[in-house]
């Protein structure tokens, strides 16, 4: 019976041991602040290996760095980012929340979306200026 037992635990241990940083809301932090200390090295290239197969579908990596500077200059160029929550979603998202500062000098929240896959993945943000409801 204890070799059964033994077994069984043996053979659940991969799936526990896959699934721990999935369910680590702080693990799902680590690609935010490594792409914006990439994004702050102007290293595009890093930058965009953060992001989720959708957004690598959706953009090439030039095309991936013009939509940043444009549409995201405060991340594009943060001087300083604090993390305010991480939440992990039912349906297997992450949200992390960031209030970052921009070059410059605006300030905005900014709500990350990630999705697993083979790892945290960056799939989304929106933003909107610090203070705004």
């Amino acid at each position: 019976m204890k070799r059964i037992v033994l077994g069984l635990a043996l053979a659940l241990l991969p799936l526990c041991a896959s699934a721990g940083p999935q369910t680590d809301a702080k693990a799902a932090t680590e690609p935010v602040v490594l792409q914006l200390e990439a994004f702050r090295r102007d290293d595009y290239d890093t930058a965009f290996t953060f992001a989720s197969t959708e957004i690598q579908t959706q953009f090439d990596r030039e095309s991936f760095e013009v939509m940043v500077r444009r549409g995201y200059p405060e991340i594009a160029r943060s001087t300083f980012a604090t993390f305010v929550k991480t939440e992990l979603a039912p349906d297997g998202a992450a949200y992390v929340t960031v209030t970052i500062r921009g070059a410059n000098g605006h300030s905005i929240e900014a709500l990350y979306e990630l999705v697993w896959q083979d790892g945290w993945k960056i799939n989304g943000v929106v933003t909107r200026p610090v203070g705004v409801i």
